[in-house]
């Protein structure tokens, strides 16, 4: 299986100071040998802003993008980017407001490749939910 994480889940998996990465480190040292870790444009982006923009990390723009290198090089789990040619018009049904535009949009995403959404974010339909 390979499983998209959304932006939440990549950061609380590669900050060890994040409130859930312990629980997110523990669910992806259990899964099977042969499941894969995928991001995408939109989750690696997050994670360099929010890495940059948020109070308690304040990351250097360069510093994220090293940190998240290090994990697309998979030596710890194979990692795999995900090709996103999706718009707008391939929105799932359930998104109706502007909070729901990215969860949608990964959602469908993973879909396309066959893949799993994985989130620390109950709210997402048929999305996996990390335990926490």
């Amino acid at each position: 299986m390979t499983w998209l994480l959304d932006v939440n889940a990549l950061i609380a998996a590669l900050v060890s100071n994040h409130e859930h990465h312990a629980p997110v480190e523990t669910w992806i040292a259990g899964l099977p040998s042969g499941d894969t870790l995928a991001t995408c444009s939109i989750t690696e982006l997050g994670f360099v802003r929010i890495l940059n923009q948020a109070p308690q990390y304040q990351i250097p723009v360069r510093d994220s993008m090293n940190v998240l290198s290090r994990f697309l090089a998979g030596k710890r789990r194979k990692v795999t980017r995900l090709t996103d040619g999706r718009g707008a018009a391939d929105l799932e049904g359930w998104v109706k407001s502007a909070r729901q535009i990215t969860d949608g949009h990964l959602l469908g995403l993973a879909k396309s490749h066959g893949s799993r959404l994985a989130t620390l974010d109950g709210g997402i339909p048929k999305a996996f939910r990390i335990p926490a």
